[in-house]
């Protein structure tokens, strides 16, 4: 979680739609064969100019994270640069029950576009069909839907890639150490995006023959759990050279425990963009060295999506006249190279 020539760079330039871009079809080299060429793509595409009042109803879980905070800020934030879009934003719960009742809130309200994050993809599944059937599309964030009917577009992150991408920054900065020992600080274990993080990251270690995982924390994205998880990793492991942790969060108090036992003959790299991360990247004088992205930009991203299917636009930068049904974002590996391009993205 390549920075500038990703997909959600490609269609949205740092989670922003393309401004007036439109790509037409090619033409004969003689302006005067007006025959046989392509019809040219005329159909209109998002951008600032105002256009046709959208209201977007926003739904998501409770902001009990540094990361669905940044969600929401990112959703607000995104809405009010639009003077044609009003956001209708409720209040985030993680009672699957209290959100589905939100979210029939919103459909009773006919909101044009409903960007959901369910708490649980496979329990709002029947609230996401229900507003389908109604005729309101529908943009679902993140956490998938157990069914494609239920959603016009999915946008969301790259877990399986998180891994891998942090898996390799690892694996080429010990590829010339024998016997590298590395250790894996994960997140909650029953959560699917948990088991496709290590998925990622033990294909990725694959590559490195001289690379071995030799031991695995599950802790539950909390500074506490991460404190007290990475501490029975120290005790372990007299001697690692690598940790990756999956999430920035948890990240903080891993930090403490590897202070309080004053260990630094490993790097560390973490997962999601805290800014917290980012500073300590920049400083550069700890373990933590870098971190792969899981972006809360995605949320700004599904406003433009949603903007754009309210007013019947395509997206800038693609030809055909539809949005996309799918946009998986890339989990780009910040480091002290690049940290200074990426740090306004960083949430608290």
């Amino acid at each position: 979680m390549t920075e500038l020539t990703s997909r959600r760079g490609l269609l949205f330039g740092a989670a922003a739609v393309s401004a007036g871009a439109l790509l037409t079809g090619c033409t004969s080299n003689d302006p005067d064969d007006g025959g046989d060429k392509p019809a040219a793509n005329d159909q209109p595409v998002a951008d600032d100019k105002p256009g046709k009042p959208v209201t977007i109803g926003f739904a998501g879980p409770q902001a009990d994270h540094g990361w669905l905070n940044a969600i929401n800020e990112n959703a607000k934030s995104r809405a009010e640069k639009y003077s044609d879009v009003t956001l209708e934003i409720t209040e985030g719960s993680n009672d699957t029950a209290q959100q589905i009742g939100q979210i029939e809130t919103l459909i009773n309200k006919k909101v044009d576009v409903l960007v959901i994050l369910p708490a649980d993809g496979k329990a709002l599944t029947q609230v996401g069909l229900k507003a389908m059937r109604a005729g309101i599309p529908v943009v679902n964030l993140d956490r998938i839907f157990a069914s494609p009917q239920a959603y016009r577009c999915w946008i969301g992150g790259d877990n399986y890639g998180m891994g891998l991408n942090a898996g390799h920054y690892i694996g080429e900065k010990l590829k010339d150490k024998p016997d590298a020992r590395v250790v894996e600080l994960a997140g909650l274990d029953n959560l699917e995006l948990t088991k496709q993080r290590t998925q990622g990251f033990d294909d990725a270690l694959k590559n490195y023959p001289n690379i071995k995982k030799v031991a695995r924390q599950a802790a539950d994205f909390t500074v506490e759990s991460g404190q007290a998880k990475m501490a029975q990793l120290l005790q372990a492991q007299s001697e690692i050279d690598a940790l990756w942790n999956h999430d920035d969060d948890q990240g903080v108090g891993a930090l403490r425990a590897i202070e309080q036992a004053g260990r630094d003959e490993f790097l560390m790299v973490g997962g999601a963009g805290a800014l917290s991360a980012f500073e300590a990247i920049k400083a550069d004088n700890g373990v933590l060295k870098a971190t792969v992205l899981y972006p809360p930009t995605m949320a700004a991203s599904a406003i433009d999506l949603a903007r754009a299917l309210g007013q019947g636009k395509g997206v800038g930068g693609l030809a055909e006249f539809e949005i996309p049904a799918s946009l998986t974002l890339y989990s780009a590996v910040v480091d002290k190279e690049n940290v200074d391009q990426y740090m306004s993205t960083g949430f608290k």
